[in-house]
């Protein structure tokens, strides 16, 4: 039985990680079937909105500590070094819909994803102080979304807290009621489809690349962005569209 469950729905691609009795740890067989579902997500392109999610209590324990604890050092045969990444240089844009806890690797996960929401019981963490390791690899996608005072007393404490304190720090976007998870993910894919995929792809690539910039050159490289932009063939339909007061060809 697979670990990893997909399925894809008038251009959204649902990914579940289905391994309640491993909590949904990072084992290298779960990890493998997410990056053969996320290279299926990537380059499908039927696929519009990806939505990661979980079945069972929690969303992501973080590493598999029985594959960690017998593998010593070599941790890549586990995660890749560029699995948290990926998700930022996707031209897709992917959300997380967080129904249960989320420590030490999960929290890299639920980090990693444009935009999530996780349900209000669901608690996190950055754990790992706790069992001798550091959130060395997640703290690349973590970090920037955290102010330092924040990072520096979850990171050293390691302890675990709300799913409301973590939208909070910037972790993810809002925690909601259970009651409330599916009509608030909804909404967002709703709005991401009604979004030029080409478009959206172009946004996630100004998120990644202008911070990296000098104010010249960010203003030089988005300047040539917005261009082309304009010039594309999608903006000419959006801008008739709206003109004309009808959807985009691309909305459902």
């Amino acid at each position: 039985m697979s670990v990893v469950e997909t399925v894809l729905n008038n251009g959204v691609f649902t990914i579940t990680l289905n391994d309640d009795k491993r909590r949904n740890s990072l084992s290298a067989e779960l990890t493998t079937e997410l990056v053969a579902a996320l290279d299926f997500a990537d380059n499908d392109a039927s696929v519009r909105v990806v939505v990661l999610t979980n079945s069972g209590s929690v969303f992501c324990a973080g590493a598999n500590l029985s594959e960690r604890s017998s593998d010593g050092a070599n941790t890549s045969s586990f995660v890749p070094q560029t699995f948290f990444g990926r998700f930022r240089h996707s031209p897709k844009p992917y959300v997380g819909r967080i129904a249960g806890h989320c420590v030490a690797g999960g929290m890299g996960l639920a980090a990693a994803m444009d935009i999530s929401v996780a349900v209000d019981s669901a608690k996190f963490g950055f754990t790992e102080v706790r069992i001798g390791v550091a959130p060395a690899m997640i703290s690349v996608v973590c970090l920037p979304k955290l102010r330092m005072v924040d990072a520096q007393a979850a990171f050293l404490r390691g302890h675990r807290f709300s799913a409301a304190e973590a939208a909070r720090m910037g972790l993810i976007n809002a925690a909601v009621t259970a009651e409330a998870l599916d009509a608030e993910i909804d909404a967002i894919v709703n709005d991401l489809l009604a979004g030029e995929p080409g478009a959206i792809a172009a946004s996630k690539q100004l998120i990644a690349t202008v911070p990296t910039m000098d104010e010249q050159q960010a203003f030089e490289w988005t300047a040539e962005l917005s261009a082309r932009l304009f010039a594309s063939d999608a903006a000419r339909e959006g801008m008739t569209a709206y003109l004309e007061k009808r959807p985009a060809p691309w909305v459902p």
